[in-house]
């Protein structure tokens, strides 16, 4: 399999490169410790044309691959994680979904102000006591007319407070469970609709997240999309396309604090020698290099099986737990080879520690990683 990039692909990644150097690098400290959302920074990526990447250019996307998607998240994440997770979420869990299932009249209407940025979205599955189990959820969408009437409580939902749309799945028939979902764009202008917390995270921290509730909220049916009944099967598909930005998100992270490492170990002495020239430094290096271009290749093989319109789901579940339980083992890493600087928050080390965690949960836990990939395997998809 060649992975030799094209030139499209080199311009797209050395772009959001460039980007990330420029306009993020210098606030991603201040945001991280405020939690505050970085609305400038978002709104010029949309005009870069960036968050809608895969998107075809009618829709108001870049009309661009996969692995082009996966380059700019892993860009943006080396920098910032709270920017790779606010793109790939609108690019993934949200654009692919309506470019995938959407009605022509829903493209028209809502994917092409997302994918050209002019508008942001969010996608709300979970809620408080249905995470993986996504079968057991308590929001309703009652259907009254020519309108379907939603209450219930979301949790978890990342870019929530600030979306003007968000995927929402709701219980239609509870007695089928996962088979008795759907799949609707909630307008968060309307009436019905309220943010509730914010999630005081761990990491991420500049990447809003938030509950939402919904009191006898009112969409018309034009708004489900698909049929009644497939709302859990979308929730999958869309899910599947996630877990390649989120594996890319971690890989990005993941090359931020062996780079940082690296260089740290050319610089710092101890004993009368450069820390680099002891070989407990340099296994971690090694090891470092090593499991990342392992992620690399399983990041680019998903996300080739996706171009080329085959079924991705195990490669997708490979890549996302290996590549975010590898960031998560080399950022701590990283801190042992900084030592006590790279506890402190003088340096972004620590930073990329606790961004990394979370990759390993989103999107799907490591654990339901695991299950998909064994189901595969017995099942001989």
């Amino acid at each position: 399999m060649n992975f030799e990039l094209t030139e499209e692909q080199i311009a797209i990644r050395d772009l959001a490169r460039e980007f990330a150097q420029k306009e993020i690098a210098p606030i991603a400290a201040r945001i991280d410790e405020t939690g505050e959302f970085p609305r400038e920074t978002v709104k010029k990526l949309g005009e870069l044309g960036l968050m809608g990447i895969e998107i075809p250019q009618e829709y108001g996307g870049g009309g661009l691959d996969c692995l082009s998607y996966v380059l700019t998240i892993e860009e943006l994440s080396k920098v910032d994680a709270s920017h790779g997770t606010i793109v790939s979420v609108n690019n993934s869990l949200v654009c692919f979904g309506l470019n995938a299932f959407g009605s022509e009249e829903q493209k028209q209407k809502f994917l092409t102000p997302l994918a050209s940025g002019k508008k942001l979205g969010a996608y709300s599955l979970t809620e408080p006591q249905s995470g993986s189990d996504a079968g057991n959820m308590k929001t309703r969408a009652a259907l009254a007319g020519g309108e379907y009437v939603i209450n219930g409580r979301k949790s978890w939902i990342t870019s929530g407070p600030v979306a003007d749309y968000i995927i929402l799945f709701a219980a239609t028939n509870p007695e089928l469970k996962h088979r008795g979902t759907a799949c609707f764009v909630v307008d968060t202008k309307l009436p019905g609709f309220e943010v509730g917390k914010t999630e005081p995270k761990l990491g991420i921290r500049a990447s809003a997240t938030c509950e939402s509730t919904y009191e006898n909220y009112r969409i018309p049916v034009s708004h489900r999309i698909g049929n009644d009944g497939d709302g859990f099967k979308i929730a999958m598909s869309i899910l599947d396309a996630g877990r390649i930005g989120i594996a890319a998100q971690a890989l990005g992270i993941a090359e931020a604090a062996y780079e940082a490492s690296v260089q740290y170990a050319k610089e710092r002495s101890a004993f009368g020698s450069r820390i680099a020239e002891f070989q407990a430094i340099q296994f971690m290096i090694a090891d470092m290099a090593l499991r990342i271009e392992a992620a690399r290749m399983l990041i680019y093989a998903a996300a080739n099986k996706k171009d080329r319109h085959e079924r991705f789901t195990r490669e997708a579940a490979m890549a996302k737990l290996y590549a975010s339980e590898m960031a998560e083992w080399a950022t701590s890493k990283a801190i042992q080879v900084h030592g006590g600087i790279g506890y402190s928050k003088e340096l972004p080390i620590e930073r990329y520690f606790r961004d990394a965690r979370i990759t390993t949960i989103y999107e799907g836990t490591s654990e339901i990683q695991r299950m998909v990939i064994a189901r595969s395997a017995l099942e001989g998809k």
